[in-house]
């Protein structure tokens, strides 16, 4: 187990090498091989269980690699596949742990496949089909984790200002088992202002649970075992480097305080969320990014089982609990290179509420990143 993982050491390496160019393969007009590599430092501490008890503090050595290629045998055309490290049993993080500088259990290190996928892209619109990320436009990973790749049909399309993006899909139970469908529709514009520009969307994300299915009865906080319907409305200000950003999310799904399951029961009316973001520069060679986010997540706002996993320690070794929270993210990038970055982010976060009746306490945690990014 552990000679696999020093595997992803000399990517690290190589990347660091030949940091001045891309590695992407062109192997022929038509066929190309790329990818990424990540090595992370993450450290969590000062953070409280709902029960009241502390959790131990955990510093970890992680890191992500992810092959692919694409075949475009016309213009008009893409065939795509790609495989990602990560566990088997999580859809949501294709990271493993190299050290745990804790001594705690590093976890599974597997390779599965996370795209394939058929493309056809007209003038004004495409359709994808296969397994690949949904068509809908976001500024960050609140209501859906880029990392989770469903199997579907997606469609866009675009005149001028004005976008459509649609899709139906079949949604992960870890990376080999699927269950529960998805179901997304939104427009989407764009508008110059002033000197700069906005973008907006509107869209709803439909989640329809399976609960006999055995796989989707696992997902944590019974996620597999309740639809969500979640209007999500986002906009966008950007001025040449810097950019603002807002999100709210709500969830119209009927829930009861006298719902058979408990968790439902009990947050049956926490169902809004909101982000709002600044951030300056970018991560282009020489360059430096500032960025700040205040996100404001009720417990059935989005459906955390396949929403953002960052901002805390909450969940499974392999499925994040990413809602029921507020708090603020700080981060800071910088470009090494064409291909390579640094970016270091610090989330404080606490429980918006407590987790259930029998909860001692809130939650709570601190937790810092320091990723090294290189694609090749």
């Amino acid at each position: 187990m552990f000679t696999m993982r020093l595997f992803y050491l000399p990517v690290l390496a190589a990347s660091i090498l030949f940091c001045q160019q891309s590695l992407a393969l062109n192997i022929s007009d038509q066929l190309k091989i790329y990818g990424d590599f990540r090595a992370r430092l993450e450290s969590d501490f000062s953070s409280h269980k709902s029960s009241g008890s502390e959790r131990d503090d955990r510093d970890r050595l992680r890191a992500r690699l992810r092959i692919g290629l694409t075949f475009k045998p016309r213009d008009d055309i893409e065939v795509g596949f790609r495989l990602r490290s990560g566990s088997d049993d999580s859809h949501q993080s294709p990271h493993i742990t190299l050290v745990d500088f804790d001594d705690n259990d590093t976890g599974d290190s597997d390779f599965n496949p996370d795209k394939w996928y058929f493309k056809y892209k007209g003038s004004n619109s495409s359709v994808t089909i296969g397994r690949s990320g949904i068509t809908f436009w976001k500024q960050n990973e609140m209501l859906f984790d880029d990392d989770v790749t469903p199997i579907g049909i997606g469609y866009t399309f675009k005149a001028a200002s004005i976008g459509l993006n649609a899709g139906y899909y079949t949604l992960p139970v870890g990376m080999q088992e699927f269950g529960g469908n998805l179901g997304t529709l939104q427009l989407t514009f764009k508008t110059d202002v002033g000197s700069g520009s906005f973008s907006g969307a509107v869209g709803y994300a439909a989640f329809d649970a399976e609960p006999t299915d055995a796989d989707v009865a696992n997902l944590l906080d019974s996620n597999g075992m309740r639809d969500y319907g979640i209007w999500a409305i986002n906009g966008q200000l950007k001025f040449d480097k810097l950019k603002f950003g807002a999100d709210y999310y709500v969830n119209n799904e009927d829930y009861s305080a006298a719902d058979a399951n408990a968790f439902t029961a009990f947050h049956n009316d926490q169902d809004t969320g909101y982000v709002v973001s600044a951030a300056h520069g970018n991560t282009k060679p020489q360059s430096w990014l500032f960025a700040y986010y205040y996100m404001h997540m009720e417990t059935l706002a989005v459906n955390s089982s396949y929403a953002q996993d960052d901002w805390v320690r909450f969940g499974s070794a392999v499925e994040g609990r990413a809602t029921n929270i507020k708090g603020h993210e700080l981060r800071l990038g910088y470009g090494l290179a064409k291909n390579m970055n640094l970016i270091f982010r610090a989330y404080f976060v606490d429980a918006i509420e407590k987790r259930s009746a029998g909860s001692a306490t809130d939650e709570d945690g601190t937790r810092l990143r320091l990723d090294f990014n290189y694609k090749f």
